[in-house]
């Protein structure tokens, strides 16, 4: 197996958020471009403002790794109006995918009707240029039956609209991984709560996100039926499938 090919390198901090200079935010970015290139992983995913500067770095390397960015992030309480607009700026920058973080909060409220629009627009703009689509539903917000009615409603929104074979190019993404939990549970995915996700959204893809930090962590999800990974410890994962790979 080639895990690098299941890893979507993540860095989405602010220089706020990580308490250094934009400069030094920026130098980061850089960083983890040039491991990108390096380790030939399948993505990218960065703030909007750095996708120019990462696409630059990656055409001028030749490489094939995909670009990818959030959309509402990290709280996706916007109107899909402010969504769409957010999706169409990156699309202008010719981001490869996109990350839209549901209105999660709305659809615990059962304000289902306003998430199938978001849904169903959100989705038809990333097909419409050719992107892939993924949605971010926060787990951690969500109870179990919660998790299991969204990816399905996401599922029957996706193959009602847009046919079964566009299933491959819209995803089921479990967490931000900026969600504070109020007892410090576990706010990304879990074995668990993909688990759910894989049941109720496949055929559609699923990426799972944050807490993914191992390679054996890996391993467990894509054996659940994982397509993705957005984790920030890309590296420590794929060193270790080289060692076992070679027997260490």
């Amino acid at each position: 197996m080639k895990i690098n090919q299941f890893l979507d390198a993540t860095y989405l901090k602010t220089a706020e958020q990580a308490g250094i200079t934009e400069e030094e935010n920026l130098q980061n970015v850089i960083s983890l471009v040039e491991e990108a290139i390096l380790y030939e992983y399948k993505l990218i995913m960065i703030r909007a403002n750095y996708i120019k500067v990462v696409k630059r770095l990656l055409n001028d390397a030749k490489s094939n790794v995909l670009v990818g960015t959030v959309i509402d992030f990290p709280a996706g309480n916007s109107s899909v109006e402010n969504k769409i607009l957010e999706a169409k700026e990156a699309i202008n920058l010719n981001v490869d995918e996109l990350d839209f973080v549901v209105n999660y909060n709305a659809f615990k409220n059962d304000e289902f009707s306003l998430i199938e629009n978001e849904i169903e627009e959100c989705t038809s703009l990333c097909l419409k240029h050719n992107k892939k689509a993924k949605f971010i539903i926060e787990v951690a917000a969500l109870s179990s039956e919660e998790i299991i009615v969204i990816s399905q409603l996401i599922k029957k929104v996706v193959i009602k609209n847009f046919g079964l074979e566009n299933a491959k190019n819209v995803y089921v993404k479990s967490s931000t991984g900026f969600f504070k939990t109020d007892d410090n549970s576990a706010n990304g995915a879990t074995l668990e709560t993909i688990k759910l996700i894989s049941d109720n959204a496949k055929p559609l893809k699923v990426k799972a996100a944050g807490g993914v930090r191992n390679y054996e962590m890996a391993i467990k999800m894509i054996d659940l039926g994982v397509d993705r990974i957005g984790t920030s410890s890309s590296k420590q994962i794929l060193n270790k499938e080289q060692n076992s790979n070679q027997g260490y």
